[in-house]
């Protein structure tokens, strides 16, 4: 049994003022705590008080995840209450600048650091971290591929902190049974490597045999302590995230939602603005600008809809699909693809009449695609001559600039709008304010990944699945787009963040209803709905 002290220093058991008087006798807290029982409500207002009084939205999210380390109740009380408000801040855009300056802001443990100088105490961490709670889910990050901004390192922790606050906030998912892992394998940024107060493994990035090792190694002990848990890996760099993922998605429960989970947002969106412009597989022509791991990741969702749904042939969906990496469009016989980007590449020939297949806008003109995904970190890149040349071939286009943080995005909504006289379905990668023209307000949807991987994930656990498939990935896609309403002018094509929690509830079921139906279940599960509303965390049942 923990002592009063304990009590109060654990996020998961501790509740504050909260604690009733019989609490805090039978806790061994009462005299660790001044004399007035306060309702969660109570401290939730008097949180989100002070953090509406915090100037910037760093200081503000420090201010958050504060609340977390001490009392997971009531943070995720305050989540719930004002999620909307809070989800920029704990997640993206705001955690970009938290893990850019973690070594100036590190206050203390929240996740379990593996270390690749030290195979050998993967078991002690993840155990240490733990503490004897079941585990569920695991989610790790080796820091290459941080959102917008890179190899950030051992400081990439932070992408941990803010996906897990999301999985709770969004699904529903016990904190106490996640464990958030820092492969900590060094890093090539040289400002880190300078750095006197740098966190981290101070040596360049190990590759190659010994990093797939320790990998290996991580994911057999991670299973071997929690055989039945969800391995999410989050982002990878693109010589490492496509690789892990094929190599355990056929044997272990897995998933990489930056390759898999911002590609079902995307099809959702497609999925609505094809409802609601009356158009349909055949129709669909697709251009990714942007082809690394996240890029190709979307393309490869948008193929398996049009095979699994739209019976398409394979090598034909392929063949509607383009992408554009920094040196142009990628191409038959050029060098340096990577094995992703290889089997989107388009016979020369196609593009013989192309002057120039770095400019995106005559690419847009030559391959008349119905779909821009900007997935390339390159602000502004879809300017005014590649928004008109999409609407000039296709009615009603999807325009995606989903890069992000906001700074980086491809285009502003407003502008996409404004150039194709409100013809375009718009989403971004981070929330964008209503756009009023000509007398009508258009809703943008916000093409974040976290409409997706909380409930796919929470499906998973909750259908007892032994895989993540295909089918599955499209379950949860074809869920949210069935929310959108096709008859409301001006309506998004994604539902609001605001509805995260009942967009998670839909994809749980879902995907659970599609692991069981592939016979996937480790174990019967009788009532979907009921055994997902049964496994739903609530932080005032503690």
């Amino acid at each position: 049994m923990m002592t009063g002290m304990e009590t109060l220093r654990n996020p998961f058991v501790n509740k504050g003022a909260a604690f009733t008087a019989e609490e805090r006798v039978a806790n061994d807290v009462d005299g660790l705590l001044p004399a007035a029982v306060r309702t969660l409500d109570a401290q939730e207002k008097v949180m989100h008080a002070r953090f509406s009084a915090i100037d910037g939205d760093l200081n503000k999210r420090l201010y958050l995840m504060g609340v977390a380390r001490e009392n997971r109740a009531l943070f995720y009380h305050g989540m719930a209450r004002h999620l909307t408000e809070y989800m920029p801040i704990v997640y993206a855009p705001t955690v970009a600048q938290s893990i850019q300056q973690y070594d100036r802001y590190y206050l203390g443990s929240d996740v379990a650091y593996v270390s690749i100088e030290h195979p050998e105490r993967i078991k002690d961490a993840l155990r240490q971290y733990a503490q004897g709670r079941d585990i569920d889910l695991i989610v790790a990050t080796d820091g290459e591929g941080i959102l917008g901004i890179g190899d950030w390192g051992a400081q990439g922790a932070e992408i941990l902190t803010g996906k897990l606050a999301v999985y709770t906030a969004a699904a529903g998912i016990d904190p106490s049974r996640v464990l958030p892992v820092m492969i900590d394998v060094g890093t090539d940024r040289q400002e880190l490597l300078d750095n006197p107060d740098y966190v981290g493994n101070r040596f360049p990035r190990v590759r190659g045999e010994r990093y797939d090792a320790f990998i290996d190694r991580f994911v057999h002990d991670s299973l071997e302590l929690y055989p039945d848990a969800l391995l999410h890996w989050e982002d990878f760099g693109r010589p490492t995230a496509a690789p892990i993922l094929e190599r355990y998605r056929r044997d272990v429960l897995t998933l990489n939602d930056d390759i898999q989970g911002t590609g079902v947002t995307v099809l959702a969106a497609l999925v609505a603005a094809r409802r609601i412009a009356g158009t349909g597989y055949e129709d669909t022509r697709i251009l990714v600008f942007g082809a690394g791991t996240a890029g190709v990741g979307i393309a490869d969702q948008l193929v398996d809809d049009m095979v699994m749904n739209g019976g398409m042939d394979r090598a034909a969906a392929m063949a509607q699909v383009a992408l554009v990496d920094r040196y142009g469009l990628v191409l038959e016989g050029q060098e340096n693809l990577t094995e992703g980007q290889r089997k989107y590449a388009h016979d020369p020939a196609e593009f013989a009449d192309v002057a120039d297949t770095t400019d995106l806008a005559q690419v847009v003109d030559a391959f008349k695609p119905s779909v821009l995904i900007g997935t390339s970190t390159r602000p502004g890149a879809f300017d005014e001559r590649v928004v008109t040349a999409m609407a000039s071939h296709v009615e009603r286009p999807l325009i995606c600039p989903i890069s992000n943080p906001t700074e980086l995005a491809e285009a502003k909504a407003a502008d996409v709008i404004r150039w194709t006289d409100g013809k375009a379905f718009v989403i971004t990668g981070t929330p964008s304010a209503p756009v009023e023209y000509n007398g009508v307000t258009y809703h943008i949807g916000q093409g974040n990944n976290a409409l997706m991987y909380p409930g796919l994930c929470f499906g998973a656990i909750v259908g007892k699945a032994r895989l993540i498939s295909d089918r599955m990935l499209l379950a949860g896609a074809h869920a949210i787009s069935d929310m959108i309403d096709v008859d409301q002018p001006g309506a998004a094509v994604l539902p609001p963040v605001s509805s995260l929690t009942e967009i998670s509830r839909r994809v749980a079921t879902a995907v659970a209803e599609q692991a069981i139906a592939e016979g996937l279940n480790r174990e019967p599960v009788d009532d979907v709905p009921a055994a997902v509303e049964a496994a739903t965390w609530h932080p005032e049942d503690r």
